[in-house]
C-alpha cells in the first residue's frame, strides 16, 4: 500500500483499548499542557488579534464551535484558527525534535472535531494520539532538510496530524482518511522568509484551517490520488528534494534515511512518546540549558561569584536556528538577551526561570546584573552527533574546581502527574480561579472518563466555566 493508505487503515482501525498506557498519559499531558498555553495568552495582543479578525471576517456566519478563554461563537476554522494562535501566543508549546510543536495544530482541530460531535474522552485521546503519531512519524527525519529548502516544518508537516485528528472524530472511514492525507499534500505550506525578513509568518493557524478543509473535502468525496506522499511529484519529493530518503541535513549526521521506515511497526512503537514539554517560553533547546544548569549548581552549591565560565557542549543544529541554510541564530553570534547563553547564565544565577515570562523581559520586568555579565562567558561548543537539547555543562571555577553535568534530552519527557505539578507554577497568571485551574488539570486526568470531552474542557478554560 501507499504511505497514505497505510497510515489511514491505521487510523480508521485505532480504538482506544491499542493504546499502550503510557500513549493515553501522554495524550493527556499535552493536552494540558496547550489549554495552560492557551490560558497563559488570553489577553495577549497576539490572541485578541486572531480572534477581532475571526469576528470581522465571519461577521454574519454561523458560530458552532467555541473559541478557549474566551467563549466566543466561530466557524468551525475561525475557532481552530484562533484556539491555534492562542496556544501559540503563550509559548507553552510540545515539541518533537526542535522544530515542530504538534499540539499547536492537532490540539484546535480535535477541540472543534471533538466539540462538535460531543465525542467521548476515550475517542478524544484516541484521535489525538493518532493525529501526533502520524504527524511525527511523517516528520522525524526530515525537519532539517525541509527547513534547508525554506519551508517550515511546524506548520507543513503539523497540517497532517490536524487533519488526521479531525478526520478519526469526524467518523471518517480509510478510504475517506486516505483521502484527507492526500489534499494536506495541496494544501502544506510554511515559509522561513517572512520571518527572516521583518514579518510575521503564518504558521499552524493556517495548518490547521487548511487541514479542516482537508478533512471537508475527503467527507465529500474529492479523490486524492494515490501516492502523494512517496510519488515522483509528491510531498517528499517537493518538500525534501527528493523521494528517496536523502537528506540535506539530520539531527544525527546521517545523510539518508528508508521512505518506507515511516510506517514501520505503526501502532507498536509509538514515536509519539518522544514528545517533550517546552516548560519556559523559549525555543525548545534552551530548557535544557536552564534546567541541566541549575541542577547543576544545586548539586555542588555552586554561587554565581564563584563562576569563571561555562562551557556547553550542544548539537550543532541547535546553534544554527532554524536552519544551518538560513540562520538566525548562529553560532558566531555574540550572547544576548534571549541567546542560548542568557538562558544558561540564568540557570546557573537564578536556578531555573520565571514560567510566565516569555524569552526577554517584558514591561516592567528586568534581568539580574549577574546573569546579563555572565552570560558572556558561556561558550557553545557545536558537535554533529550529540542529542537534542541534551547539552553537556561544565561549570569552571575561579579556584581551578570545575563540574560536570550529562543532558539526556529526556528532561522535559514526563507523565501526566509531573506535567500537572510543573504547569501549576503558571496558575497565578491566568484569568481562571486557582481552583477552575485544578478542576481543568483533574479534567485532563480524568478524559478518559468525560462524556463530551472537549465541550468539558473548553469550558474550563473560560471565567466561570468550571459549573
Amino acid at each position: 500500500m501507499s504511505l497514505s493508505r497505510e497510515f489511514a487503515q491505521f487510523v480508521a482501525d485505532l480504538a482506544y483499548e491499542d493504546l499502550p498506557a503510557a500513549v493515553v498519559d501522554r495524550a493527556k499531558g499535552v493536552m494540558l499542557q496547550a489549554l495552560a498555553s492557551a490560558l497563559v495568552a488570553h489577553d495577549m495582543p497576539a490572541s485578541r488579534q486572531a480572534l477581532a479578525m475571526m469576528q470581522q471576517e465571519e461577521a454574519g456566519g454561523g458560530g458552532v464551535a467555541t473559541v478557549l478563554c474566551h467563549g466566543a461563537k466561530l466557524t468551525k476554522a475561525g475557532a481552530a484558527f484562533v484556539n491555534c494562535e492562542t496556544i501559540f501566543a503563550g509559548g507553552k508549546w510540545d515539541t518533537f525534535r526542535m522544530l515542530t510543536h504538534p499540539g499547536t495544530a492537532i490540539l484546535p482541530a480535535a477541540l472543534v472535531a471533538g466539540e462538535i460531535s460531543g465525542a467521548s474522552g476515550r475517542a478524544f485521546l484516541t484521535a489525538v494520539a493518532a493525529g501526533y503519531e502520524v504527524m511525527e512519524r511523517m516528520a522525524a527525519e526530515f525537519i532539517p532538510s525541509v527547513m534547508a529548502r525554506g519551508f517550515h516544518a511546524g506548520p507543513v508537516f503539523g497540517i497532517f496530524g490536524a487533519a488526521i485528528a479531525a478526520a478519526k472524530l469526524g467518523g471518517l472511514n480509510a478510504e475517506q482518511i486516505h483521502g484527507a492525507i492526500a489534499q494536506c499534500v495541496n494544501l502544506a505550506a510554511g515559509n522561513l522568509e517572512g520571518a527572516r525578513s521583518g514579518g510575521r509568518s503564518l504558521r499552524e493557524g493556517g495548518a490547521v484551517r487548511n487541514a479542516l478543509l482537508a478533512v471537508a473535502l475527503a467527507r465529500h468525496g474529492t479523490p486524492g490520488g494515490e501516492t502523494t506522499l512517496e510519488g515522483e511529484a509528491g510531498f517528499y519529493h517537493s518538500y525534501t528534494g527528493n523521494n528517496r530518503g536523502e537528506l540535506r541535513y539530520s539531527f544525527t549526521g546521517l545523510n539518508r534515511t528508508d521512505i518506507a521506515a515511516i510506517t514501520a511497526r505503526l501502532g507498536q512503537d509509538w514515536i509519539f512518546l518522544e514528545t517533550l514539554y517546552r516548560i519556559y517560553s523559549t525555543a525548545g533547546y534552551n530548557i535544557a540549558h536552564v534546567d541541566v544548569t541549575a541542577r547543576l549548581c544545586e548539586e555542588h552549591d555552586i554561587r554565581p561569584e564563584q563562576i569563571d565560565r561555562i562551557e556547553a557542549l550542544v548539537n550543532w543544529l541547535e546553534t544554527e536556528y532554524p536552519s544551518p541554510a538560513f540562520p538566525s541564530r548562529g553560532i558566531d553570534n555574540p550572547p544576548e538577551i534571549g541567546s542560548t547563553q542568557y538562558f544558561t547564565a540564568y540557570g546557573a544565577v537564578a536556578r531555573g526561570y520565571p514560567l510566565l515570562r516569555g524569552d526577554r523581559p517584558g514591561a516592567g520586568e528586568s534581568d539580574p546584573p549577574q546573569v546579563l555579565e555572565l552570560m558572556h562567558r558561556v561558550s557553545l561548543i557545536p558537535t554533529v552527533r550529540r542529542t537534542l537539547f541534551g547539552p553537556r555543562i561544565t561549570i569552571f571555577l575561579k579556584d581551578g574546581r570545575h563540574f560536570t553535568r550529562e543532558g539526556t534530552g529526556r528532561e522535559f519527557i514526563w507523565d501526566f502527574e509531573e506535567e500537572a505539578r510543573r504547569i501549576r507554577g503558571v496558575a497565578p497568571g491566568l484569568a481562571i480561579s486557582e481552583s477552575q485551574f485544578a478542576a481543568l488539570i483533574d479534567a485532563c486526568r480524568r478524559l478518559n472518563t468525560l462524556e463530551n470531552a472537549a465541550g468539558r474542557l473548553i469550558a474550563l478554560t473560560i471565567p466561570g466555566g468550571a459549573a
